[in-house]
């Protein structure tokens, strides 16, 4: 085994503190130069405070703000896949393009999921309050 100077709590806090700042790096720069995932974190912002409301129970809360969470997931990969594709192939080409259009369709799925959980537990927990 290969032996680290400082130990591995050393290490540990130096890979967390190195991979955060990426991270970070890395959101700020898919907030800067794409606009969908500035129009997806607008709509986390302004749906939060709805989904507080929606939310009956702990784990309604947990899927409400975990769909909007694979939203944001999925776009920063969609980001990151038409990066690279536009770094390794500037010109047109089917797979590129393919790759593309496949990494545009998973956002759109977990778009998808992301109304119907909203839509499912709005319905649910809405009209329990209503009904009562």
């Amino acid at each position: 085994m290969h032996k680290t100077e400082g130990g591995l709590i050393s290490l540990l806090y130096r890979r967390l503190v190195g991979a955060t700042g990426f991270s970070l790096q890395g959101l700020r720069s898919c907030f800067r130069y794409e606009e969908a995932f500035r129009v997806e974190v607008f709509l986390v912002v302004v749906l939060s405070p709805l989904g507080l409301y929606i939310a009956a129970s702990p784990q309604d809360l947990a899927l409400l703000f975990g769909t909007m969470l694979i939203v944001l997931i999925t776009e920063l990969l969609n980001s990151a896949i038409e990066s690279v594709v536009d770094l390794v192939s500037p010109e047109k080409a089917e797979l590129a393009g393919r790759a593309k259009d496949q990494a545009s369709a998973a956002v759109m799925l977990s778009m998808l999921l992301f109304v119907v959980v909203w839509v499912a537990l709005a319905w649910q927990n809405v009209a329990a309050v209503v009904g009562k």
